[in-house]
């Protein structure tokens, strides 16, 4: 199966969001890939989150998320994108970082609330943003293929991938908006690689391009080869998840079932 993630930059205009998602699903669709990832905020995006993310937000019924499982049905793709969902319930001061796996069909594949937020690196992402709560892993099945989500910040918290390897994932689907900064690129590249190896699962990471994101987007194998790459400029990048080589690297590294300790959450 060929899987693409698309490396594009979006803004705080939600059409003109959507209008460049849309040319880069299609050119995705076009090079063969079943399974489009796509960046965090692809919805509506800021370099320091505001108030203008609360007052963009959408609840995840709403209608740019319907549009994007429009896109999803129009290109015949598994479609995963983030978002700024609306809490509802009277919640009116901050939102969700959510996440949106929409199939070929249109309908909702899975839904995913970003659990670690950015407080950090002189940001603070929960001035704005309400932590998801912590359930069962979040996950998608295309042809037999498993795909768990994370976002972003979360990729520095291996427990939480570790949690979606656990629960079957093949393939850890990470859209991100990974700020640029000295040496973040590499941080970003190295634990993107680190999680592949330690989980023995494929990466497939969406970044958004310069200049609110580091871009690098990348697809990397269960043995951390990468298989393809971005620079910082929009694009996308196809690479193919085999399970056969993917049950072969497990065979020789059984990190999974060789793991003596669970992981709980506090």
């Amino acid at each position: 199966m060929d899987v693409a993630v698309v490396q594009f930059a979006p803004y705080t205009d939600k059409d003109a969001n959507l209008a460049m998602l849309r040319d880069e699903v299609r050119a995705a669709a076009e090079h063969g890939a079943r399974v489009v990832i796509a960046p965090e905020y692809s919805m509506f995006a800021v370099t320091r989150l505001d108030r203008r993310a609360v007052a963009a937000a959408e609840p995840i019924t709403g209608p740019w998320v319907d549009r994007l499982r429009g896109l999803a049905a129009e290109f015949g793709v598994h479609l995963v994108a983030g978002v700024a969902e609306a809490p509802g319930g009277g919640r009116t001061d901050r939102i969700y970082n959510t996440l949106v796996a929409a199939g070929p069909d249109a309908e909702y594949e899975a839904v995913y609330r970003k659990v670690h937020l950015y407080d950090a690196f002189g940001f603070k992402e929960s001035d704005v943003v309400v932590p998801g709560e912590i359930t069962e892993p979040a996950t998608f099945t295309v042809d037999g293929v498993v795909f768990g989500l994370q976002t972003c910040f979360d990729l520095r918290f291996p427990e939480g991938v570790r949690r979606v390897a656990a629960a079957g994932a093949h393939v850890l689907a990470l859209p991100a908006q990974w700020i640029p900064g000295p040496a973040k690129v590499d941080q970003w590249t190295t634990l993107l690689r680190a999680r592949a190896i330690e989980n023995t699962v494929y990466v497939a990471a969406a970044d958004q391009a310069t200049p609110r994101g580091a871009g690098a987007s990348m697809i990397v194998d269960p043995a951390g080869t990468v298989l393809a790459e971005l620079g910082e400029s929009t694009g996308i990048a196809t690479a193919r998840v085999d399970l056969g080589h993917l049950a072969r690297v497990r065979g020789s590294n059984p990190s999974l079932s060789l793991r003596r300790f669970a992981v709980a959450p506090r």
